[in-house]
């Protein structure tokens, strides 16, 4: 059998994607990716990572907006610094096995504000780009990771270039070159977790989306098979060269927004934990435990997520958000690994280092081919008066797709993240325009929520 004309019928699909005939509750989730990360985007601004990126992009004004405080810059920049600042508190929401919102947001929100877009496009946008990067994401058999590459940098450039290219209106064969186009920018090694480059990954993922479409609106040639050619992307990216080129094109067809979703954080630390940082706070709840209690803990995990949290020892913060000794040892100590204990100084104490050597996993867990997690994870206490508790097999994180936070919890994290960040911004105003964002007429509207405006 031939293979699919992929890079082509992606084109198309993005193109002549109608926001009529786009499913109401694919619709909601999208809206959903776009509240998330404006609350993690606005709180992470202020790291380190972003910072830097925005000093030495030195923006000096353009169409769009850098949030949160207003300044202006090209969106290319925009997208850059605002996608950093996005994925800079690996805070942001997963999915697709990685983060689409940290790129899919800020590079809609620079391209948006510059054309003046709806909301009803942008989410349509969002969509685009978010099946898109799904209907590649499932064409490969093996782990991405296990080769050394971040999802969100290697299939974020091509969804972002989908969605950009959707907002300009760009025709099936021009969309198609945006997707090439993006293909040939994607990157991001898994060896940069745990330091300012893993949240640079989804920036510089936003702004290849932007550019993709820039380029090809502009008359930029590029290969009609790019994703599919033997040497195209699929194939340059695959662990083993196992991907499916001949099945017929879904996007469109079957949504994996519905099937997928989005798993919303509760913690600002890879996702990879949060399913043992869930049992372990039921843990401590239920047995009333402290760190003195504990002799040793074991995680039951996927290999695959094993080999994510590389960092055994960690030493500072963004270490530590890939670390499941320093998960384990937070949520003993503190009753949460939340912003307050991912920090430097909280990540030093000799009490949390000291417990790191007590915590081992366990990576005999049958896996899940599609997601990469294991088909639960457990863990396991041996306590210092010889008794052993486990928290049982859990299936899913709290604020995964299948167990979906409430709307009181939502917004308490869009707020936390605002005040976190000492933001001008109206949380209530800005949460409720968000949550209306198919309504909002234009992408500029977003910003008349600051507090000084509030009533």
């Amino acid at each position: 059998m031939s293979a699919v004309r992929l890079t082509q019928e992606l084109g198309a699909f993005a193109s002549g994607l109608d926001a009529a005939k786009t499913p109401a509750e694919a619709r909601a989730r999208a809206i959903g990716g776009f509240i998330d990360c404006m609350g993690v985007m606005i709180a992470g601004a202020s790291q380190d990572a972003a910072a830097i990126v925005r000093a030495v992009e030195r923006p000096a004004g353009g169409a769009a907006t850098l949030w949160p405080g207003g300044e202006r810059a090209v969106p290319r920049s925009a997208a850059l610094i605002n996608g950093t600042a996005a994925h800079a508190l690996d805070f942001d929401d997963t999915g697709l096995k990685g983060h689409p919102s940290a790129v899919l947001v800020p590079a809609i929100l620079a391209v948006a504000e510059e054309l003046g877009s709806s909301g009803d496009r942008m989410v349509t946008a969002y969509l685009a780009g978010y099946e898109t990067w799904a209907e590649l994401i499932y064409r490969e058999t093996d782990q991405h990771p296990t080769k050394g590459w971040h999802i969100t940098g290697i299939f974020g450039a091509i969804g972002a270039a989908a969605a950009c290219a959707h907002l300009r209106g760009l025709d099936a064969r021009t969309t198609a070159t945006a997707i090439a186009i993006g293909a040939s920018q994607s990157s991001g090694l898994l060896s940069n977790f745990g330091s300012m480059t893993k949240p640079l990954h989804a920036g510089l993922a936003a702004r290849s989306g932007v550019f993709a479409a820039e380029l090809a609106a502009a008359g930029m040639s590029a290969s009609e098979d790019a994703l599919e050619h033997p040497q195209g992307f699929l194939g340059a990216v695959s662990p083993a060269g196992r991907i499916d080129l001949t099945s017929p094109v879904q996007a469109g067809r079957t949504w994996r927004m519905l099937s997928a979703g989005l798993n919303v954080k509760k913690f600002p630390m890879c996702y990879c934990t949060h399913r043992a940082i869930d049992g372990a706070l039921d843990l401590r709840r239920k047995h009333g435990l402290t760190l003195d209690d504990i002799a040793d803990v074991e995680v039951a995990m996927s290999a695959r997520n094993a080999t994510i949290l590389r960092h055994h020892g960690p030493q500072e913060e963004l270490e530590a958000k890939f670390s499941i000794e320093f998960a384990m040892a937070s949520a003993f100590a503190a009753g949460n690994v939340g912003l307050a204990e991912v920090r430097d100084d909280f990540v030093l104490r000799p009490e949390i280092q000291a417990f790191f050597p007590r915590v081992r996993t366990r990576t005999d867990v049958e896996s899940d081919p599609v997601t990469g997690h294991s088909r639960f994870d457990k863990v396991e206490l041996r306590l210092k008066d010889g008794r052993v508790v486990d928290s049982g097999e859990i299936t899913a994180a709290r604020g995964a797709a299948s167990v979906p936070l409430t709307p009181a919890e939502t917004f308490a994290k869009f707020k936390a993240c605002l005040d976190s960040a000492g933001s001008s911004l109206d949380p209530d105003a800005l949460f409720e325009r968000l949550t209306g964002l198919d309504g909002v007429a234009r992408a500029q509207d977003l910003f008349a929520v600051r507090a000084s405006a509030a009533a």
